[in-house]
């Protein structure tokens, strides 16, 4: 008990010093926890046996992580997603696996060993770069989504991949296992196995998972809220969680895979808020331990016997990583930073890159010096991710935006649809957003797309106008359209056609004045809100206030003329000519005259009976039901 509380004491003061002062220095916090890792291991050697065990314990915090990832990922979501997880995604683990695999057979490696070395290093870091994409607020960018899709495709390759690894082994190799691996455990079962039936078993694995999310977790959870316990909820998520994890080890599959499928499964759940809350503290902290044990994992034995040699592997796979995915990037067309980001933030090797090691190792694929050295590459590239990121971020200064950048590719569908991030949309989007409701925000203006992303806001670049756009924005699916873009002309176009479109979506636009309130009546919106308007209504309530009337009557004047005004923009409506000016047009000034006339009529008359009423009460009018805007 002493010693276990003395080494959580010894990692928790690591993490407490290093990782502030890795961020103050603009490291990141991944960095600062590989560091205090290496200084507490291999250079204080404060932790020896310790460091592989809690290596162990602290993988929950990936498993946790992908488990929280794929609840935010619906099956639709990823449907929606397809093309960049196929094509992009699918492209780079083949290539990734082929180029590795063609280096390990030139320099001696045998081809069942040279194939796996293949597979197993072209995974990247799931735990590293979305941590450094979300400190970084890079997620929304078109790189860093570009990024993450290829991440869920290394995610769930690592199912296929651990399914036919035991087919790359020599059967001798197969038979040695099984005999050192007869009584222990429950995993002997499946070492026993033949290769054919530990794919089928994987495969039953899986599909038990996703049967458990869909038709056991609902009824429990239903049966735990009569508890009204918060910590029994936390309890049942910590158990679906650890469940499926040791489930997956028992038939030798990885458990963050198993708990990624089971947070896909349970994505559109009315759990699904209740599981994130629950598990989010426990996934910081173990990711936290889990990048200290990577660094304190690091073997300088094997470093030293030949840290030229390592060095050159390490050097060489980043390069190797890197041209891959720059070839992709422009491939499929992403521009300048974006570009940077997604080569060198997948560069590195990943966390499943190491448990797939352990698991060639055990099925005799690969020699133990082989693996050795593979597992201290694999640790030194993820400790230099970090520094890519730095690398990638000065290469963004140097880097001259494109003048004319394509427009992003859309891989979601929310039933709002924002277009144009003005001043005006932004206010709109915010108010939507923050109130628990998903929109799909779009504008022309690369410059204000990206202060959107910065500040934590998704949003798409490209002309909202254009019908290709719309198309891949979910036009034909979403149920409010808000147009706000600043060009009249353009805004004219896109409620036009999205009118024509969608005869049944409900259209709010954006007017610049009361005249382009008419256009945009004759091209069907549903309600139009004129820019200017209602900040002019409240700044005349405020002259009311103080030229000497109360703020209740100054309110109810202003709603007064509001409602009137509104009424009078249909009815002028109708008399609009287009293409000719308002004030040659007779029948149009006649009708504002007389509207004008009508109002002052109704307003002084309001404003009487309003002051004869408190009179005859005797007393003054009270300033009730005041509501302030902003």
């Amino acid at each position: 008990m002493e010693s276990f509380l003395l080494q959580a004491t010894l990692y928790l003061v690591a993490m407490v010093v290093a990782v502030p002062l890795a961020t103050r220095a603009g490291l990141g916090s991944v960095l600062g926890y590989l560091i205090a890792g290496v200084i507490i291991g291999p250079c204080l050697g404060l932790v020896q046996g310790e460091a592989h065990d809690l290596q162990h314990f602290a993988e929950f915090g990936v498993v946790m992580m992908l488990f929280l990832i794929g609840l935010e990922l619906d099956p639709k979501a990823l449907w929606s997603m397809r093309d960049k997880l196929v094509g992009l995604g699918g492209l780079q683990v083949l290539i990734t696996t082929v180029a590795v695999a063609v280096v390990a057979l030139a320099v001696g490696q045998p081809p069942r060993g040279a194939i796996a070395l293949g597979a197993i290093l072209s995974l990247s870091s799931t735990a590293i770069v979305v941590q450094m994409l979300t400190e970084k607020r890079l997620m929304q960018t078109a790189g860093g989504r570009s990024a993450f899709a290829v991440l869920l495709t290394q995610d769930i390759a690592v199912i296929p991949m651990l399914a036919l690894l035991p087919l790359l082994a020599l059967p001798g190799a197969r038979e040695l296992a099984r005999a050192e691996a007869s009584g222990h455990g429950a995993t002997a079962f499946m070492d026993a196995l033949p290769a054919w039936g530990m794919t089928l078993m994987t495969l039953a694995a899986v599909v038990l998972v996703v049967g458990i999310g869909h038709f056991l977790v609902h009824p429990l959870f239903r049966f735990v809220q009569g508890s009204k316990l918060r910590e029994i909820h936390t309890a049942v998520a910590l158990m679906l969680v650890v469940g499926i994890a040791s489930l997956m080890n028992l038939v030798g599959l990885s458990p963050a895979l198993g708990t990624f499928l089971a947070g896909v499964v349970l994505a559109d759940s009315e759990f699904k808020h209740e599981l994130e809350s629950s598990l989010e503290p426990f996934k910081g902290l173990l990711m936290g331990l889990f990048f200290i044990a990577v660094g304190a994992g690091i073997d300088l034995e094997v470093f030293f016997a030949g840290p030229l040699k390592i060095i050159a592997l390490v050097l060489g796979l980043v390069a190797l990583k890197s041209a891959v995915l720059y070839g992709l990037a422009r491939l499929f067309g992403l521009l300048g930073t974006d570009r940077w980001l997604f080569t060198f933030g997948l560069a590195q090797a990943g966390e499943f890159s190491l448990v797939l090691v352990s698991f060639a190792t055990m099925q005799r694929i690969l020699p133990q010096e082989t693996a050795e050295k593979a597992l201290l590459v694999i640790a030194l590239s993820m400790l230099l991710s970090p520094m890519l990121f730095l690398l990638h971020e000065r290469l963004s200064r140097k880097t001259k935006p494109d003048a004319r950048p394509d427009p992003d590719q859309i891989d979601e569908e929310q039933p709002i649809i924002i277009a144009g991030a003005g001043r005006f949309g932004q206010v709109v989007n915010r108010m939507v957003t923050m109130s628990g409701f998903r929109t799909t925000v779009l504008d022309a203006d690369l410059k204000t797309v990206q202060t959107l992303r910065t500040f934590g806001f998704k949003a798409w670049y490209g002309d909202p106008a254009q019908p290709q756009l719309l198309a891949a924005a979910g036009l034909s699916r979403a149920r409010v359209l808000v147009a706000a873009l600043d060009d009249k002309e353009a805004t004219n176009r896109l409620v036009a056609y999205a009118r024509k479109e969608r005869p049944d979506l409900h259209i709010i636009a954006r007017a610049r004045d009361r005249y382009h309130v008419y256009d945009l009546y004759a091209a069907g919106a549903d309600d139009i809100v004129r820019e200017m308007f209602d900040s002019s209504c409240r700044a005349a309530r405020y002259v009311l206030e103080n030229i000497g009337l109360s703020e209740f009557e100054a309110h109810e004047l202003e709603r007064l003329f509001w409602k009137l005004d509104r009424n009078a923009v249909r009815d002028l409506a109708e008399v609009w000519k287009p293409g000719v000016e308002a004030e040659k047009n007779a029948e149009y000034v006649d009708r504002v005259k007389a509207l004008n006339t009508e109002f002052e009529a109704q307003m002084l008359a309001h404003f009487t009976e309003r002051r004869r009423q408190s009179n005859a009460q005797g007393k003054a009018p009270q300033d009730r039901d005041v509501i302030e805007e902003g």
